[in-house]
């Protein structure tokens, strides 16, 4: 998040200032890049920013995330074949309970890991429902003998006080071949609300040279239009909220003007709001339910229902201006919406990871979507958490597409310099922003907008506006992960290219917002809890508003959630449709190198807007309605399946029970016996496993065993009641019982 009187965004929030060059310059793998690594050890991370103050205290308590042996192929492979258009799996999404015995750490292994922390003294030691974490308590002294770790005390210079290992960490004997690391040794807050985002090394320029020749060139003159505008277009809500900003000269768009830009306003009319739909925050920083409330109001809006959860901490969190800008941008989006889940965690590493995992686990409450306003440049991310955390976030992230959960991530504030000094400055050199960099999330970039009388798009820049401070949307090209297959024919060479899609996330004019937290929102220069603000974490709950009204109306129309999002937008973009789903971005780019304090004053070489998809604003922003439409014509329908039991079955004569069950669509289907003999108890008979090609009917033999049929016979000639409950099941494409219906009672006789 940005205000106009002092910049304050999401993304990459502290800086890296020894780099690692072999995330800058190595050729990744599939999954990432990263140095070699000696068998069952971690690299220190980089602390040349830091002073030391000597050893760590030893009875400071860390929590500690330890990432198990998965199948990640099988899961990354089951992840794609899920969201990709065209597959057979496509839509075919799976619980996180089924994702994790499928592909999770197995039971054995995980009891394995369990006991030897406890024993070692660990406390508060669990296996998350993913399967893929254990997390447990340690001291630091503990830890550092547990995990061969020297821990010493460091501060930074704007007097962060933080614990991080000194020489690298190694899992002990008995965890090997069940962990694949330890994260959380280093606990220096890596993210903060207030700061901005932004680098990587020289190597990254190169690579955004030999990935886009034409852009470089383009970009340098591209970069010197500014964004900055003045507000068009006709707001509505309550005085002060129209005149939000006006302090300063420059209002903000109030929600009816940037929804009806985005096309929002079709679904919205047609009470298409979000009903049922529940989308989750994650979140470093707390809110004020009433500066929801105030902002609601003003704009004749529904207040929705917010719950937090803590992740690692103890209480809610203070409020402070990204999490209130979240949730009232979403509130705008998505008035109808069942609930806001709020996830608030510590800014470290450990503390994020488990964040973006929690939303999955929390039993009955699985979102729709999640959104992250929050992030790091990937040489950071790389330093926080190391390739373990790394390669373990893509394991949830995996899991989050696998169960039909669209993540959307912000591609942060600094153009395409994404890491920042830690006075806040973006550092000369290029880089953008993990998790946006996921090929697992949506990256949201930013834009800016001029309006019509009646709130259409006129004119749509790249955000890119140096009246306040170097600031503009993220993007470029990945150092950390290759192309994923949805963006071949798209992008030139083998990296992950960002953003996805953009939105409005420019400063002037901005979003108007109500804060009244202290002194960030309110303080000597700014009275008005109206204020008006930027940033991609403003067009990314924008996005994921817009992301959970699709999905409500594709539940309507009993279709499959939408998921990853990607490989239906780059399928569309390429499309005779992307003209009607996209408003495509053409002016401007995000090129900071001239105006970065300190820098050499040359443009870094990237990025500028084109015609179809660039590194500035990926394929542009959404026209939602239109892309509801196309959605509903591709998402895939949800299979329906019913259950008929044949009448005058003779089951002790035939040796079995007959099932006939049904589906709308090519499906996997199979029928169980539960069967209930006087008072004794009842036992399970299951089919053989039947495939339909199309949808139709499938007539199902249940089987009783020899021994079985001897104990029914025995119970019928000593008079005793046999009830059968006959159960039709859908099948997923794991083997397991995705659905069944409901049971259907069946008298057994002679």
């Amino acid at each position: 998040m940005r205000y106009p009187n002092r910049v304050l965004a999401n993304g990459s929030r502290r800086a890296l200032l020894v780099v690692l060059a072999a995330v800058a310059s190595a050729a990744p793998p599939a999954s990432a890049a990263a140095p070699a690594r000696r068998p069952n050890s971690q690299l220190p991370p980089t602390l040349a920013h830091a002073a030391r103050l000597g050893a760590a205290p030893t009875g400071r308590r860390l929590r500690l995330v330890l990432p198990l042996k998965v199948d990640a192929a099988g899961l990354a492979r089951f992840a794609a074949a899920v969201s990709t258009p065209g597959s057979p799996s496509y839509g075919r999404y799976l619980s996180v309970a089924g994702l994790a015995r499928a592909f999770g750490a197995p039971p054995r292994e995980r009891a394995r890991v369990v006991e030897f922390l406890r024993a070692g003294g660990a406390t508060s030691v669990e296996v998350d429902a993913t399967g893929l974490l254990a997390e447990a308590t340690l001291s630091a002294g503990l830890a550092e003998r547990m995990f061969a770790a020297p821990l010493a005390q460091f501060r930074t210079a704007d007097d962060a006080r933080f614990l991080a290992p000194v020489a690298a960490t190694h899992v002990p004997a008995p965890l090997r071949g069940l962990v694949d690391g330890v994260v959380g040794l280093n606990t220096e807050p890596q993210v903060s609300a207030s700061q901005l985002p932004t680098i990587a090394a020289e190597g990254a320029r190169a690579r955004a040279a030999e990935a886009a020749p034409a852009r470089a060139t383009a970009s340098a003159a591209a970069a010197q239009v500014p964004s900055a505008l003045a507000r068009s277009g006709v707001p509505t809500g309550c005085l002060a909220g129209q005149q939000a900003g006006q302090q300063d000269g420059n209002p903000g768009f109030t929600p009816n003007q940037y929804l009806s830009a985005y096309d929002f306003d079709p679904l919205h009319q047609a009470n298409e709001t979000g009903q049922g739909m529940r989308v989750a925050l994650i979140e470093i920083d707390g809110y004020k339910r009433s500066d929801v409330s105030s902002f609601t109001q003003c704009f004749g809006l529904p207040t929705p229902s917010i719950s937090a959860y803590g992740v690692g901490v103890p209480r809610q969190l203070a409020p402070r201006g990204e999490a209130t800008l979240d949730l009232e941008v979403l509130a705008a989006a998505a008035p109808g919406l069942k609930a806001i889940d709020v996830y608030e965690a510590n800014p470290n590493a450990a503390h994020l990871l488990t964040a973006f995992a929690a939303p999955l686990q929390n039993p009955g409450r699985k979102p729709q979507v999640i959104s992250a306003s929050i992030g790091l440049c990937e040489a950071q991310a790389y330093n926080a958490s190391g390739l373990v955390g790394i390669e373990a976030t893509e394991r949830v992230l995996e899991v989050a597409a696998a169960a039909g959960v669209s993540v959307l991530a912000a591609s942060g504030d600094n153009g395409s310099a994404d890491c920042q000094a830690r006075a806040g400055e973006p550092v000369d050199a290029l880089g953008v922003n993990y998790p946006a960099s996921s090929r697992w999330t949506t990256s949201v970039g930013g834009t800016n907008l001029a309006l019509t009388s009646a709130n259409q798009i006129a004119a749509q820049p790249v955000w890119n506006d140096t009246t306040l401070a170097p600031v503009a949307g993220g993007g470029g090209v990945s150092a950390l992960f290759t192309r994923p297959s949805y963006q071949n024919g798209v992008v030139p060479v083998n990296r992950r290219e960002v953003p996805d899609v953009s939105m409005l996330a420019d400063l002037l004019p901005g979003y108007s917002i109500y804060c009244t937290a202290a002194p960030e929102c309110l303080n000597s220069r700014n009275t008005s809890p109206w204020l008006t603000v930027g940033g991609t974490s403003a067009s990314t709950p924008l996005l994921a508003g817009g992301i959970a009204i699709v999905d409500q109306l594709l539940r309507a129309a009993h279709h499959e959630n939408l998921g990853l999002l990607n490989p239906l937008l780059y399928e569309l973009g390429g499309s005779s449709a992307a003209g009607s789903v996209f408003n495509d971005v053409t002016a401007g780019g995000n090129d900071l190198g001239q105006f970065i304090p300190g820098g050499n004053g040359e443009p870094l070489g990237c990025c500028a807007a084109a015609v179809g998809y660039d590194d500035a604003s990926g394929w542009g922003s959404l026209a939602l309605a239109s892309f509801a439409v196309q959605a509903i014509q591709l998402v895939p329908a949800q299979i329906s399946f019913s259950l008929a039991i044949p009448k005058h079955q003779r089951p002790i004569a035939h040796r079995e029970v007959l099932a006939k069950v049904s589906c709308s669509a090519a499906c996997s289907i199979g029928a169980f016996v539960v069967v209930k003999v006087g008072k004794s108890k009842a036992f399970t008979v299951e089919s053989k496993l039947y495939q339909r090609s199309s949808k139709g009917d499938r007539m199902i033999p249940v089987k009783f065993s020899k021994k079985q049929l001897r104990k029914l016979r025995s119970a019928l000639a000593s008079h005793r009641s046999v009830l059968a409950t006959v159960y039709g099941a859908l099948i997923d494409t794991l083997g397991a019982i995705q659905q069944q219906t409901r049971g259907k009672r069946l008298r057994i006789g002679s």
